[in-house]
């Protein structure tokens, strides 16, 4: 989109290193959960460098990528040939998909929803580009489970994240907000990755429909 507010080059190199590592340690485990069994037309928001393609089921038809920053876009293109599926990356951002409405059967996001400049608007665009019945599959770290640690996620969020974390937050209802964007979750899995208690430990892993 020629947009200076979604180049992040140090970031985007830093982040591709970063889920290398956690995909080493046991979250490309999860990876493969979370595209498990979906079939048709699917899309990934915010795909990043493409860590997810290797893992989609031949059942997918095509796999529709966004991506707004131009360096993970392009890494994303380069590892399509590792996808067992048809891939097309395209640039856009989350708040507004450059799709008609009920497009896709399904949609995936993977430590995305923490970042989005605005999150409810773009799970309420994920639900416009879904048919009646799209699944959302999602996979995100979360608020925590007790007042003391929400505490300090919050304060991570207001001064260290900015500037160490990109756009990323640590601290977000993200399960709310995908019920207020009009999805009824279906399957959800709470889990510490790492598993010691830090601010971005909180993991979930689940699915949402479109009613």
């Amino acid at each position: 989109m020629g947009d200076d507010r979604f180049r992040h080059p140090f970031f985007a190199r830093f982040y591709t290193w970063v889920a290398g590592a956690m995909d080493d340690a046991g979250l490309v485990d999860h990876r493969r959960a979370l595209v498990s069994g979906l079939h048709g037309r699917v899309l990934e928001v915010g795909a990043g460098h493409g860590p997810n393609f290797p893992h989609y089921p031949r059942t997918v038809d095509h796999l529709t990528a966004v991506e707004p920053e131009p360096h993970l876009r392009r890494t994303a293109r380069a590892r399509i040939t590792a996808a067992p599926v048809p891939v097309t990356v395209v640039d856009g951002r989350a708040e507004r998909l450059p799709f008609e409405a009920a497009r896709f059967d399904a949609a995936v996001v993977a430590l995305v929803l923490c970042s989005v400049a605005d999150q409810g608007t773009a799970l309420r665009e994920i639900h416009r580009v879904l048919v009646p019945g799209g699944r959302l599959r999602f996979l995100e770290h979360v608020r925590a489970d007790t007042a003391r640690m929400r505490r300090t996620q919050r304060w991570i969020d207001a001064t260290l994240g900015p500037r160490l974390l990109g756009a990323c937050h640590c601290g977000r209802d993200t399960l709310t907000a995908i019920e207020r964007a009009g999805f009824t979750l279906t399957v959800l899995d709470a889990f510490l990755f790492p598993e010691a208690r830090t601010p971005h430990s909180f993991h979930v892993r689940g699915e949402a429909t479109r009613p």
